[in-house]
């Protein structure tokens, strides 16, 4: 059975941006924005948690600062997503690849800002493990998707056909990124517990 060529695709492998900008485009659309709300609400509701006392709270300004650094980062990869499944690489070829700097750039800029923020706050609670393992799986994702994204931006630069390849494996690893906050989530208090003992993020505590 012959492997079907799209318009956009120059590259014997095709991108994902090739079959996106083709009849699945409408599917593609969707997934991006579910992806993105839930990168975005991730971050979000990790925050809130760590506001309300349910997680370990921040003990400084600066970790408040990268924290809201780092929801900044994801509000913009996260609008990169959308436009860049809005705006194909078929008819809008320059503007499709400037949407997908910007949506590589705020995830990395999200992903280092959140590792800063874990490491201070694992600095600040020396007792409490799974502060400083949620930063190093972070870092370890990150510095994996990251790696991935330059060499995709050189093969695509060059027209190199490693750069489809790089760009399936962004892909499929950038689900792991936003399933290491599931080592904090999963570790958040009820608000009725947080209220009666008056204590923040006391299952976060028992490690000390």
């Amino acid at each position: 059975m012959e492997r079907p060529h799209y318009v956009s695709q120059d590259t014997t492998f095709p991108y994902i941006s090739d079959i996106a900008a083709d009849i699945l485009k409408p599917l593609f659309v969707i997934g991006c924005i579910i992806t993105s709300l839930t990168f975005v609400g991730t971050l979000v509701s990790e925050r809130w948690l760590r506001h309300r006392g349910r997680l370990t709270h921040e003990s400084t300004m600066a970790q408040k600062v990268l924290a809201g650094l780092a929801i900044f980062g994801s509000v913009l990869g996260g609008a990169g997503l959308i436009l860049l499944a809005g705006f194909d690489t078929k008819r809008y070829t320059m503007l499709h690849r400037v949407f997908l700097g910007l949506f590589m750039l705020g995830v990395a800029l999200s992903a280092i800002f959140t590792i800063v923020e874990y490491l201070s706050l694992s600095k600040h609670n020396r007792g409490n493990r799974t502060l400083m393992w949620s930063a190093l799986s972070k870092a370890l994702v990150a510095t994996v998707l990251i790696g991935l994204a330059i060499a995709m931006g050189v093969c695509l630069s060059q027209g190199l056909e490693l750069g489809a390849i790089f760009e399936w494996t962004i892909s499929f690893g950038f689900v792991f990124y936003p399933l290491t906050f599931w080592i904090d989530l999963y570790r958040a208090e009820p608000q009725w517990m947080v209220e009666e003992t008056g204590q923040q993020g006391p299952r976060m505590e028992e490690a000390r």
